[in-house]
C-alpha cells in the first residue's frame, strides 16, 4: 500500500508540474464537462450549484458543468466507482467503505461537520434507548453514516446487527416505513431526520455527536491524477461557497428549503446540527473515519484482513492533500 501511494504521490506532483508549465508536456486536454453531484446534506453543493460559481469559473477554459443529486452516501459512491461523476459527497465513514470495496476515489475535503444521524422511534414504541432495540426492527440505507451510526450504537449498548431485524431501504423510504409503523426504529439521517422529528413527532432517542463522521468530498483517482488543477478549481470554489454560506445563513436555509421541498422550521433545524467551520482534511479527520472503521471491522462488515489504518491514509492522503492547498 505504500507502494501505492507513492505511485499516486508521483503521478500527482507529475500532473501538477504539467499543468504548471513546469515540465515540457502539455497539460492534459480539459473535458468538455465537468460532473459533480449535489446533495440535501451537503449545504455547500447547494451555494455552488444555485450562485453559478463552477460555471463562471470553468466557463473561460469552455468547460461545462453537469449536476447530479446524489439521495445518500451510498449512491455517491455507486457513482464514483461508475465513473459517472468526478466528485461526490459522503460521509467519511462510507467513504473509507467504499475505498475498502476498491473504489477508486481520494477525499480531498471535508465540506461539514455535522450531527446529521440519530436513532429515531415512534412514541408508541416503548423504546427510549438502544437496548431496547434487541429483537426489533430497524430500518437503515447501508453504506452510510447513519448505518455505521447504529452499528456503533449497538456496540456501545452490547448489542450486535444480528440483535436486531435490519430492515434496508434508502433514507426516504426508512423515514416512511417508520411514520406507517412498518418498523420499530428508523437510522435517520437529515433533513428527512428532522421532518420526522417536527412534522410526525418521531423521537430522537439516541443522539451521539461524537459518533458521526465528517461530511467528505471525493474525486475520482483518475481524474485527480490528470486534472489537479481542476480538482484546485473546484475546492477553491467549495471554499468561496462556504464563505457565502457562513455570511448568509438565511439565503442557505432558504436554498435548502427550496431545493428539497421542506418547511422553514425543518430546514432551520437541519442547519443548526450542521457545522461549517471545517474545511482540509487533517490529522482528526483521518483518526475519525478510521475509528469508525475500526468499529465496522469489529462488527464484521470490513473483512479482519483489512488494515483500516492504512486503507483511511490511502483515502485520505493528507501528504497530496497538502500538494492541493499548495503546502506541497
Amino acid at each position: 500500500m505504500a507502494q501505492d501511494r507513492r505511485g499516486f504521490l508521483a503521478s500527482l506532483s507529475a500532473a501538477a508540474l504539467i499543468g504548471s508549465g513546469m515540465a515540457p508536456a502539455a497539460r492534459a486536454a480539459d473535458p468538455d464537462t465537468l460532473t459533480l453531484d449535489w446533495a440535501y446534506y451537503n449545504p455547500l453543493s447547494l451555494i455552488l450549484r444555485d450562485r453559478g460559481i463552477l460555471e463562471e469559473r470553468l466557463e473561460p477554459r469552455g468547460i461545462a458543468v453537469q449536476w447530479v443529486q446524489s439521495l445518500g452516501s451510498n449512491k455517491a459512491v455507486e457513482f464514483l466507482n461508475a465513473g459517472s461523476i468526478a466528485f461526490g459527497s459522503t460521509a467519511g465513514a462510507a467513504a473509507l467503505l467504499g475505498r475498502v470495496a476498491g473504489a477508486p476515489f481520494r477525499t480531498v475535503y471535508v465540506y461539514s461537520q455535522p450531527e446529521w444521524t440519530a436513532l429515531l422511534t415512534r412514541p408508541d414504541t416503548g423504546i427510549g434507548k438502544v437496548a431496547d432495540l434487541k429483537g426489533r426492527s430497524v430500518a437503515v440505507t447501508k453504506g452510510t453514516d447513519p448505518y455505521v451510526f447504529l452499528l456503533r450504537s449497538l456496540q456501545g449498548a452490547g448489542l450486535t446487527q444480528n440483535d436486531v431485524q435490519l430492515v434496508l431501504l434508502q433514507h426516504d423510504q426508512g423515514r416512511l416505513a417508520l411514520e406507517r409503523g412498518d418498523v420499530d426504529a428508523w437510522a435517520g439521517l437529515d433533513p428527512m431526520m428532522a421532518q420526522s422529528e417536527l412534522e410526525a413527532g418521531s423521537l430522537l432517542f439516541h443522539r451521539d455527536p461524537g459518533l458521526n463522521s465528517y461530511g467528505v468530498l471525493n474525486v475520482q483517482e483518475e481524474f485527480l491524477a490528470s486534472s489537479p488543477d481542476l480538482v484546485r478549481e473546484v475546492l477553491s470554489a467549495y471554499e468561496q461557497a462556504r464563505e457565502i454560506a457562513k455570511a448568509e445563513p438565511d439565503a442557505l436555509a432558504a436554498l435548502l428549503v427550496s431545493a428539497a421541498k421542506l418547511s422553514p422550521e425543518v430546514a432551520a433545524r437541519q442547519l443548526e446540527r450542521t457545522g461549517l467551520d471545517e474545511s482540509w482534511p487533517e490529522q482528526r479527520h483521518v483518526e475519525t473515519i478510521q475509528g469508525a472503521g475500526l468499529a465496522l471491522q469489529e462488527a464484521g462488515i470490513i473483512a479482519a484482513d483489512v488494515d483500516v489504518a492504512a486503507t483511511t491514509a490511502e483515502l485520505v492522503d493528507l501528504q497530496a492533500v497538502a500538494s492541493l492547498r499548495g503546502q506541497g
